[in-house]
């Protein structure tokens, strides 16, 4: 697969209660142009969410974020997962992702975390929280002495804040929801969610 962060400018950061709203809301993205798709493994029909939208949208790469045990790392993979996401991680979480086969994207928010994950030849990490832990500016100091690591910032990023984090070049993609508004997705209104995610797809450095 081509690296995540290159599959598009923006990945939105899905939540969702109901499995049944997974494949017509991926549908609505993968239309927009936002074909990867990272489902939080934060509510009980996540996993089931990931299933549908691998089994039944075969333009989407469904990914799952929230990915803070081994546990969770089988049980997304095993429920279809393209890629795995963290907030953050520790040596056996780091030990689980690299062993699943599954690409992977780290969550750091330090020079040492990105140091660490470089001596294990990680390079592509998830930059979280993005605008808590200091955005463009820390982003671009770390660009000098770590060239080698590249960024999915996520974490209150916004379509107006995100044209500058796309414009750094170890920046590849970012993660956001602005593109899933709650009422948008209370009343299954993806007509509107396909509209704000070519919205966001029409966005480059």
């Amino acid at each position: 697969m081509t690296s995540v962060l290159d599959l598009a400018p923006v990945v939105p950061v899905v939540v969702l209660d109901d499995a049944a709203d997974a494949v017509p809301l991926a549908r609505a993205l993968v239309a927009g142009g936002l074909p990867a798709i990272e489902v939080t493994l934060r509510t009980p029909a996540a996993l089931d969410a990931i299933r549908a939208i691998a089994d039944e949208v075969p333009d989407a790469v469904v990914g799952a974020g929230t990915v803070i045990s081994p546990r969770s790392v089988a049980d997304a993979a095993a429920a279809g997962a393209g890629f795995l996401v963290s907030p953050g991680w520790t040596e056996a979480l780091l030990d689980a992702m690299a062993m699943s086969g599954v690409p992977f994207l780290p969550g750091v928010s330090t020079a040492s975390e990105v140091v660490a994950l470089l001596e294990r030849g990680v390079t592509e990490m998830k930059f979280f929280p993005a605008e808590a832990s200091g955005g463009t500016p820390y982003l671009t100091s770390l660009a000098g002495p770590l060239p080698q690591a590249r960024f999915c910032p996520t974490g209150g990023i916004s379509l107006a804040s995100a044209p500058s984090y796309l414009a750094l070049r170890n920046v590849g993609c970012v993660g956001g929801t602005w593109m899933l508004p709650p009422d948008a997705l209370a009343a299954r209104d993806w007509d509107r969610v396909e509209s704000l995610a070519r919205e966001a797809s029409a966005l480059r450095a």
